[in-house]
Formats: C-alpha cells, sequence, structure tokens
C-alpha cells in the first residue's frame, strides 16, 4: 500500500506538472507571437532602414501593406466562422424549442378534440337520441374501440360512386350479343375502320387497328405515341362509340404528383372522399360486360410512374383476383358496393390508353412504364377511303376474351421464329447489354400471334413488337461508340429474318447511327 501510495502521488504530480507545462507553452506561444516577435520584428527594421534607400522603403511598405491585409483576412474570416457558428447554434435552440412547442399544441389539440367529442355526445343526448356513446364523432357514426367505422351515416362519402350503384339498379350493364355482331379479329378490324370512316370521318390504316387489338390482347396499358393531330386520342374515343360504351377521357395534370391525384382522397375534415372522374369510370367498369376503355391523354405530362405507380404494380400478379387498388382506410355500411374492405377491383374488361407526346413540355416515358405497356407509334395520317355506312356493334368482354385466346392458339410462334429470336437475343446481349426479359418474351408470345390472327404478317408482327421492346432501349446507350455493332445488327436481322423484313425496326437503327 505505501509504494503504491508514492507512486500515485509521483503520477499525479507528473500530471499537474505537464498540465501546467501545456498551458505556460501555449502562453509563451502567444506572448511570442503577439509581443516578442512583434518586437524583434520591430528591432530587425531598425536595425536595417539606415540602409535603406528609396526602392528599398517602397518595397518594405508594400509589404507592410501585404502583411496587414493578410493577417486582417485572416482574422476577419475566424469572425464570420466564429458568427456563423453562433447563428447556427442559436438556430438549433431555437428549433428544439419549437418541436417542443409543437408537440405541446399537439397535445392539447388531442386534448380539445377529446372534449368536444364529449361536448357533442352530451348535446346529442339531451336532445333525445338514444344508444349515443362517448366514442361518438362529430360526423354520426359510431366507432368500434379499433378506431374503425361500425355504422355509416345516412349520407354516404362517395357521392358520385353511389348515384353509379342507383344507376345501375334501375339499367343493368348486362349486354346480349346480336348474332350479326359475332366477328372474328380480322372482320372486326375491318368493321371498325368502315364504321370510324364513315360515321366519324376517322381514317385508321390496318396496320394501326390490328396493332392495337393485338395490344388489347397482350397488355391492360396502350401508350399512343405522335405528333399532335394524327388522332391519338380520337383512336380509343371511336373505339368506345364503336362497341357502343363511350370511352372515359381523363385529362392528366403537370401537377400530378401522386395517386390521390388521378384517384381522390378521403378529406379528414368533412369525412367525404373526393371522387375523381377516373375514379367514377373505373368503378363503373365493375357493372358492365362489354369492354371499357379509360384515356389517360397526354399522360407524360407529368411522370406516369408517380401517379400510376400502384396499378404499374398490381397488374404484374398472375392472379386477377388481386387486383385491387386502397381507396379508404376504413369500412362504413353506407360506402358503394363494389368498395369491399376498403378497396377496389380492377375488372378485365377495362384498359387504360394512354396519348403521349414527345416536346420540352413532357417527361420521358420510362422503361419501367413502357415494359408493362404496348406502345403504338401514329405519325401518319391514314389516306381518306369512301366505305358504306357502317353501323357500331354490342360486344361482351368474354366473347372478346375468347377471340383473342383463340387467335393465340391458333397462331402460336413458329420454332424457327423463336430460334431467331434466341439468336438476336444472345447478339443484343452481348454487343449491347440488353435482354429480352421474361415479361418481354411472354408479350412478344402473345402480341404476335393475335396480331397475325388480326390478319398480319408474323414477321411483320415480330419487327414491330421487337423495335419496340428492345431495340427503343438504344437511345439511352452512346450509340457514336456503337456504330459498327449496329451495322452488325442490321446485317444479322437480315441474314435471321430475310432482306429488309424488319424494315421499321432496320430504318430506326439506321437513323440511330446516323444522329449519332
Amino acid at each position: 500500500m505505501t509504494e503504491f501510495s508514492r507512486y500515485f502521488v509521483k503520477y499525479l504530480r507528473m500530471l499537474f506538472e505537464n498540465i501546467g507545462d501545456f498551458f505556460s507553452r501555449i502562453w509563451e506561444i502567444i506572448s511570442h507571437v503577439f509581443y516578442y516577435d512583434i518586437k524583434e520584428y520591430f528591432d530587425l527594421l531598425v536595425s536595417s532602414w539606415n540602409s535603406f534607400n528609396f526602392i528599398d522603403w517602397l518595397f518594405e511598405l508594400l509589404a507592410i501593406v501585404v502583411n496587414v491585409a493578410f493577417f486582417g483576412f485572416l482574422l476577419l474570416r475566424m469572425l464570420q466562422l466564429f458568427r456563423r457558428y453562433v447563428r447556427f447554434a442559436k438556430r438549433e435552440i431555437e428549433k428544439d424549442q419549437l418541436l417542443e412547442e409543437i408537440a405541446m399544441l399537439n397535445i392539447k389539440t388531442a386534448e380539445l378534440i377529446d372534449e368536444k367529442n364529449k361536448i357533442m355526445a352530451m348535446k346529442v343526448s339531451s336532445m333525445g337520441f338514444g344508444g349515443v356513446n362517448m366514442g361518438e364523432d362529430s360526423f354520426g357514426g359510431s366507432l368500434e374501440k379499433d378506431g374503425k367505422k361500425k355504422e355509416a351515416t345516412t349520407t354516404s362519402r362517395f357521392s358520385k360512386l353511389v348515384a353509379v350503384d342507383k344507376k345501375y339498379e334501375l339499367e343493368p350493364g348486362g349486354i346480349v350479343m346480336d348474332p350479326a355482331d359475332m366477328l372474328g379479329l380480322p372482320e372486326l378490324v375491318d368493321r371498325f375502320i368502315h364504321f370510324s370512316s364513315s360515321q366519324l370521318r376517322l381514317y385508321y390504316d390496318h396496320k394501326v387497328i390490328r396493332t392495337f387489338f393485338a395490344g388489347l390482347a397482350t397488355s391492360k396499358i396502350i401508350i399512343l405515341e405522335g405528333i399532335s393531330g394524327t388522332g391519338k386520342t380520337s383512336l380509343p374515343y371511336a373505339m368506345g362509340r364503336f362497341f357502343n360504351n363511350p370511352a372515359a377521357i381523363c385529362s392528366v395534370q403537370p401537377s400530378w404528383r401522386d395517386r390521390a391525384e388521378m384517384i381522390g382522397y378521403l378529406n379528414e375534415f368533412t369525412k367525404k372522399f373526393n371522387e375523381t372522374d377516373f375514379l367514377k369510370s373505373l368503378y363503373e367498369t365493375l357493372y358492365r360486360d362489354d369492354l371499357n376503355f379509360i384515356v389517360l391523354d397526354e399522360m407524360n405530362l407529368a411522370r406516369i410512374e408517380y401517379y400510376f405507380a400502384e396499378f404499374l404494380s398490381i397488374m404484374e400478379m398472375p392472379n386477377v383476383d388481386e387486383w385491387k387498388i386502397d381507396i379508404v382506410p376504413d369500412v362504413w355500411d353506407s360506402d358503394p358496393v363494389h368498395i369491399v374492405d376498403g378497396k377496389i377491383l380492377v375488372p378485365q374488361n377495362v384498359w387504360f390508353i394512354g396519348t403521349a407526346n414527345r416536346d420540352d413540355s413532357t417527361f420521358t416515358i420510362t422503361d419501367k412504364v413502357y415494359d408493362r405497356a404496348i406502345s403504338i407509334e401514329m405519325n401518319n395520317r391514314a389516306p381518306y377511303i369512301d366505305v358504306p355506312y357502317t353501323e357500331s356493334i354490342e360486344m361482351t368482354y368474354e366473347y372478346f376474351e375468347s377471340l383473342c385466346k383463340k387467335g393465340i392458339e391458333e397462331n402460336p410462334l413458329s420454332s424457327k421464329s423463336l430460334e431467331k429470336l434466341a439468336k438476336l437475343d444472345e447478339f443484343v446481349a452481348d454487343k449491347f447489354k440488353i435482354t429480352f426479359g421474361n415479361r418481354i418474351l411472354k408479350q412478344i408470345k402473345l402480341f404476335v400471334p393475335a396480331f397475325v390472327a388480326c390478319g398480319g404478317d408474323e414477321t411483320d408482327g415480330l419487327d414491330y413488337i421487337v423495335f419496340r421492346k428492345i431495340f427503343r432501349k438504344f437511345e439511352t446507350l452512346n450509340i457514336a461508340f456503337l456504330k459498327d455493332e449496329i451495322a452488325q445488327l442490321i446485317s444479322l436481322l437480315d441474314k435471321l429474318f430475310g432482306k429488309n423484313a424488319f424494315a421499321e425496326s432496320i430504318k430506326y437503327l439506321q437513323e440511330l447511327a446516323k444522329n449519332a
């Protein structure tokens, strides 16, 4: 114990001596910098100025100005940093104080709401209404212990959707097809072209309409692209008129940032749901047996993957019974019939048709959207044709679906075409690092047979879908360094499918290389 005490006393003595030495040296440095060094600088100047001439004094003055400016700048900079730190610390303190005040206000608000509910309950009780407990909210619906609605108000929070329910109570949406309307896909293409020409004065090329119907058989999302005035919006409008079910046209706004802009949202203050025309049109399709088209006009005025993301996700699910969109978090008895557990089912008899322009006012459509959709380029107006007056038709979704399934089953891709696609996939993956994914291969196997069933050619269908799904992605590559690979790809297309058989793809690739 004695030895440890001696050791510890020596240790403390050394520690405090070192601490004292540290501070004394700091003081020594400060005194040297601000007193002794300055005195030595001045003594050096005094000892030297007797031998200075005019030029020497001029340079000495210049040196003094530079030194004063330098040290003045350092001092000013240090002051600025100190003031910035003080302001930052003050701001952080004020921020903490504001957060504390906000927390207190939230507590007070909750207390006031609770007190208001109690007052409202007492008022209702005094008016003679029985069965009202302290859990009842100010809008008349009683609450369960878990906070969900148990009983609904007499007025529904979905006024537009409830109106749809009442409409179809009186006028059921089922249809009975006329035998004369039971057409095959090629006849359906011709009939539509004749109808739009004779009744609407809208003219479309056979290939565009074949592509459109093949797209309906492949995906629930169709994108119509091209310059203004080529009939992008009028095509789904004419389709709606043709099937005696007018298309719902919803104009996309640049301000759309999420799905609430498109579907609507629940106003927590009024307890009413702000319904949109899009939601009403989607809900109405649940009552109908025919084909339905919802048009998102100028869909790339806002970012599609923002406001349409939930639809893009659910339509990837293999089980169509899971294609459900969340609308409200709770359930009221007065909610519309087809809103089940706060969700609405996206039925199979509806397609979302988007129109898109390419200019400075629009956003680029991303691969996430393109990969899930069938895009149709519409840059040319079809010529006038003189046809006899043609009537519209009524067709059930089940009948149209059976036509598509039959066409796909009877016109599968040939084994030779599949081998050629495999070789093309291997080349593109090796040279351009882009591959045919499972989703794209599945779409090709649906689109091309449906295109052939509509009266088209298998090679033309392959040319169109490969160009749209694969070669379009080349726009993101640095083509200036891939011109040789582009030339090799064109040669491979000619070798696999025949000289200029892939006309659209080759034209696109040549223009891409030329403009690089």
